[in-house]
């Protein structure tokens, strides 16, 4: 408190006092023990009244002990399973978490990681995926600017997620307790396999096959490549000690329409602990038309590169770059990108008038405005000579197909001349614009749809800056892709809106999340947020039906089948109120990752140890863990003093007693006649 504060009190002391003793004793002609208890009274009441007008600070210390954070991180995979490991995992974990010396010590913070990772003291390992890569950024993000140890329980086979070696903070000591049996084994494995969803008919697709081997002498395996019971590639492979992978790449031809499912196989005549991972199976989707794309610029801009990239990552499109003077045959074309387009673009717009492409057009600081009025009705441009950056709002209410919010208001602004845009009826709005966070009512990626015809509308160049930050964030090209893609796919489409558009993919792996999504649009072409819909699914095999509800997100329904079997799938969604139905299938490929592994990956665990300063426990050197944890200096608790203040007018027994010393004297004076 404050010298003035102190003051204060002390008058307050005074004038409390003097205004008692002035009502019951200067006052008074009797003077009795009534009188007393009356005066103490009114001294407590006006005493704590000026108090309060005082308001001071109280401040109360005390003392806290902080102690140092021991993150437990338990892998709850279902290789810990695999690996017959599950029980020294649990009597690990109880033995570290039930030691009283390290509960003493430490702050123990226990949890769980599969493909998530959460606060728990229950392991089932039954996680389809391991990511140890989320154990180092939660716990960083949890432990800020703190120095801790770490003990991961763990196998050390990641199959999801970024390399965890140099993940974890370099100055906190991570201690991996490596389970599951580290004694060498032979066994031969198909340790991954690249093949694209898709492939043309007529044509050849590759198929790419990692396999790898672990033994301490030389063998002879047999590949095999099989579709049913034919056989498409066969081959002997030769491993050693000091060859200990081989890569495989094989053409296949892509000769009937549809999903095609295949069969990768590695064996020999050795004996080994884990056959599962023999076996790869995979599925390709062969279709029989390609959307070719035609990207026409009369000068070169990175936005073409990027384009092209982002389009083509789907294997069903393929993209030409022409310049308009190169304009001659359109009819082998699905979609026209038209870059920045002038009056050199004449041929294009007259040939078009015939063929009716649909047209993605593009517009920079090198557009010819006027006469992009001429060529098109859905937009009307009144534009200055003075060009302007303009950032991305995403709209929510856009319905014209599924698309998520990637992030586009961070994304760098795209230049197109400052003006003002006018849209037509028909024009659906995905992306508004800003300038420094001010709305300019205007668009910046527009969609129209007129007879059959479509057209999108991006208002600006630099938008391969945007597919940059898209990597820079995410660590990969794929959501800006994927948006790129279902633009094209949008405009590859001329068939008019259906009332009912359910998204899937012909195949799922067994190990990966199993997703359905589907948009319901009413009788005026909107998205219907209060649609009722209901998926039914048919195992093919063993006529098993079950029945979900789809549950709304932010622009579609979405509903999760994790869990079913391998095997094919039919389903039906259905919209409960209109009746309106969607037919489709699907197949799940018998395929676990987690099955793929025969022993931990103590070399992975022992560079992660490395790195961090730590060391590799094994299951019998719990004791000589705790020992090293429980001597370590650097893990000392820290007494901190904390220091509360607070105001005095926040005191509720203070108001309780002006209010008791109030009722007791005012019963007093009616009691003795006072009154």
């Amino acid at each position: 408190m404050t010298t003035n504060t102190i003051l204060l009190i002390f008058l307050s002391l005074l004038i409390a006092g003097a205004y008692s003793y002035y009502n019951y004793y200067y006052k008074a002609r009797i003077k009795s023990k009534v009188h007393l208890i009356l005066a103490f009274l009114r001294f407590i009441s006006v005493f704590c009244v000026l108090l309060l007008l005082i308001n001071p600070i109280i401040s109360n210390k005390t003392l806290e002990i902080v102690k140092t954070t021991l993150v437990i991180a338990v892998d709850n995979s279902s290789s810990i399973s695999d690996l017959k490991a599950t029980k020294i995992t649990s009597e690990i974990y109880n033995k570290l978490t039930s030691d009283s010396e390290l509960i003493d010590k430490f702050d123990v913070q226990s949890y769980r990681f599969d493909s998530n990772f959460e606060s728990s003291n229950f392991f089932d390992f039954k996680g389809k995926q391991t990511n140890i890569d989320a154990v180092a950024k939660n716990s960083k993000s949890i432990n800020k600017n703190a120095i801790y140890p770490t003990i991961i329980i763990t196998d050390g086979n990641q199959t999801s997620g970024n390399d965890y070696v140099f993940s974890f903070d370099a100055n906190n000591k991570v201690y991996p307790v490596v389970v599951g049996d580290t004694t060498t084994y032979l066994d031969l494995r198909i340790s991954r396999l690249n093949v694209n969803k898709y492939a043309f008919h007529k044509n050849k697709f590759p198929v790419e096959i990692f396999l790898n081997y672990t033994g301490t002498k030389a063998i002879n395996s047999n590949f095999l490549l099989s579709q049913g019971n034919s056989i498409l590639n066969s081959q002997v492979v030769s491993f050693s000690p000091s060859k200990r992978s081989v890569v495989i790449s094989v053409l296949l031809p892509a000769d009937k329409i549809g999903l095609q499912v295949f069969k990768a196989r590695i064996s020999s005549i050795e004996k080994e602990k884990n056959s599962y991972n023999n076996n790869f199976n995979f599925a390709v989707e062969v279709i029989d038309q390609k959307t070719e794309i035609a990207i026409i610029s009369s000068f070169n801009h990175p936005d073409l590169g990027s384009l092209k990239r982002a389009i083509e990552s789907n294997a069903q499109r393929k993209v030409t770059l022409l310049k308009p003077k190169e304009i001659n045959d359109l009819s082998k074309y699905n979609i026209v990108i038209l870059y920045q387009p002038t009056i050199e673009f004449k041929s294009f717009f007259e040939k078009n008038n015939d063929l009716g492409l649909n047209t993605f057009i593009i517009t920079g600081t090198k557009t010819d405005f006027n006469y992009l009025n001429q060529k098109q009705k859905d937009l009307v441009f009144k534009m200055s000579s003075q060009s302007e950056d303009f950032i991305a709002d995403y709209k929510d209410d856009f319905n014209l197909f599924s698309i998520d919010d990637i992030g586009f208001s961070q994304f760098p602004p795209l230049a197109n001349p400052f003006g003002v845009v006018t849209t037509s009826a028909n024009v659906n709005v995905l992306l508004g614009s800003t300038i420094r966070n001010i709305s300019t009512n205007s668009p910046l990626l527009a969609f129209s749809e007129s007879q059959g015809k479509r057209a999108a509308y991006l208002l600006g160049e630099n938008s391969w800056k945007w597919r940059l930050q898209s990597h820079v964030k995410d660590k990969t090209y794929q959501k800006y892709d994927v948006f790129i893609d279902k633009t094209i796919q949008y405009l590859a489409s001329t068939a008019f809106k259906k009332s009912l558009i359910v998204n899937h993919e012909s195949f799922y792996n067994s190990d990966e999340p199993i997703e359905i999504s589907a948009q319901y649009f009413n009788k005026n072409c909107e998205f219907d947020n209060k649609a009722n819909l209901n998926i039914t699914v048919v195992n093919r095999k063993s006529k098993a039906k079950k029945s979900f509800d789809l549950l709304k997100s932010n622009s579609d329904y979405k509903v999760n089948l994790d869990g079913l079997e391998s095997g094919k799938y039919d389903f039906i969604v259905k919209e409960l109120n209109s009746n309106s139905v969607y037919n489709g299938s699907f197949e799940i490929l018998d395929f676990n990752i987690e099955k793929q592994f025969a022993n931990p990956d103590l070399v992975k665990l022992n560079q992660l140890a490395t790195q961090t300063k730590g060391q590799v426990i094994f299951p019998d050197n719990i004791d000589s863990l705790i020992k090293s944890l429980l001597e370590n200096e650097e893990y000392k608790s820290v007494q901190k003093s904390i220091i509360k203040k607070m105001p005095l007018i926040d005191w509720i027994g203070l108001l309780v007693i002006i209010l008791i010393s109030l009722t007791a004297e005012w019963f007093l004076r009616k009691y003795n006649g006072m009154l």
